[in-house]
C-alpha cells in the first residue's frame, strides 16, 4: 500500500495489547481454561479502513449477479489467510447477519503487528471491525452486544471492543477496568510461530495457580504461567527474554512469541531497542488506559 493511498483513507486504530500477567487457575468442564490476566492497552497497532456502500446493488456487475448478497471482502487479501478464514471478514459477516444488515464493506488493513505474537493482532482487528462497522453501517448495537458478538470470535475480542486496560477472569470475558500507571513498553517478537492450542493442551502447563484480587496486583508477584513451557520448547524465545531482562523487567505476553520489557522513559526504551539484533521484530509503545479505538469512535459521532 503506497503512502498516498494510506493518507487518503480514514483509518481506524486496531491497537495491540499486552498480558502483563497470565495465571491459569484451572479448567472448566467444557475444556476451556479458567484464567486471570491484566490486559494492558497500547497506543500502537494495526489500522483498518472501511469502504462502505449502502447496498449490494452498488457493487460490480459480478457482485450483483452472485445472489445480490452484500459484498464483504478485503481490499487486498492478507497473505496466507483466505478471506473466509480472516477474523476481520468473519467479524463483518457476523455483524451483518446479527443485524440483518445488507450493506457492503471493502476493508483495507495496514498491518504493523506480527501475526501470532500474542499481542492481540487478530482479535483487535476483529474488534475494530465490529466497532467501526456498527458505526458506519448504523446497525445500533450496544457495547455489551458487540462484546457478546466478539466473544463468539475469540476470548480476547471483548477486551478490545470495550477498549480499556482491564483485569480479566473466566475465559477472558469477565472484565473489570483496572487503570494502571502509564509505562512504556519495548515489545519484541522472534521469528517463531507458537500454537496457542498446543500450549493450552500441554500436560506440562500449570493449571492450579491461586486466584488473586485485581486490587492486589503487583507485577513482581505475578507471572505468565505459559512462559516456562514456551521457553523450554522455543530457544529463540528464551534467548530474547534473557537478552531483555538485562535492561528492564521482562515477560512473555499471552502464549508468545512476543516478549515485553517495561520502562518509565520512552527514550531509554528506544535506546535499548536500538541495540537489539535485527533478527527480532520490535517496537516501543506507550501503555494507555483507554484504547485509541474509543477515541476514534468518539470523534466520529
Amino acid at each position: 500500500m503506497n503512502s498516498s493511498e494510506t493518507n487518503q483513507k480514514d483509518w481506524w486504530p486496531s491497537p495491540a495489547k499486552l498480558n502483563l500477567f497470565l495465571h491459569i487457575l484451572g479448567r472448566y468442564d467444557n475444556g476451556y481454561h479458567q484464567l486471570q490476566s491484566l490486559f494492558q492497552m497500547l497506543d500502537y497497532g494495526d489500522e483498518l479502513a472501511f469502504d462502505v456502500t449502502c447496498s449490494a446493488a452498488s457493487g460490480t456487475d459480478k457482485e450483483r449477479t452472485e445472489g445480490n448478497a452484500p459484498t464483504i471482502r478485503m481490499n487486498i487479501p492478507l497473505k496466507g489467510v483466505p478471506d473466509d478464514d480472516n477474523l476481520i471478514i468473519k467479524a463483518a459477516r457476523l455483524l451483518a447477519q446479527k443485524t440483518q444488515c445488507n450493506k457492503s464493506a471493502v476493508i483495507s488493513l495496514n498491518k504493523r503487528l506480527p501475526m501470532g505474537g500474542g499481542i492481540g493482532g487478530g482479535s483487535s482487528n476483529a474488534a475494530t471491525t465490529l466497532v467501526a462497522l456498527n458505526h458506519l453501517w448504523q446497525t445500533g448495537l450496544s457495547e455489551d452486544e458487540l462484546s457478546a458478538l466478539g466473544l463468539t470470535l475469540g476470548a480476547d475480542v471483548p477486551i478490545f471492543v470495550r477498549g480499556l486496560t482491564a483485569f480479566a477472569a473466566g475465559v477472558g470475558e469477565q472484565i473489570t477496568p483496572a487503570p494502571q500507571q502509564e509505562h512504556y513498553f519495548l515489545v519484541a517478537t522472534p521469528n517463531v510461530h507458537i500454537s496457542t492450542a498446543d500450549v493450552f493442551t500441554s500436560p506440562d502447563l500449570p493449571r492450579n495457580t491461586p486466584a488473586i484480587r485485581w486490587e492486589d496486583y503487583e507485577f513482581e508477584k505475578t507471572r505468565n504461567d505459559c512462559q516456562q513451557l514456551v521457553v523450554n520448547r522455543y530457544p529463540e524465545v528464551a534467548k530474547l527474554l534473557q537478552w531483555l531482562v538485562h535492561y528492564a523487567p521482562s515477560r512473555m505476553t499471552g502464549t508468545g512469541a512476543s516478549v515485553f520489557a517495561t520502562f518509565s522513559d520512552y527514550t531509554l526504551a528506544e535506546q535499548v531497542r536500538a541495540k537489539m539484533p535485527d533478527t527480532w521484530q520490535s517496537f516501543v509503545a506507550k501503555g494507555v488506559n483507554r484504547s485509541p479505538l474509543l477515541d476514534k469512535l468518539e470523534q466520529q459521532r
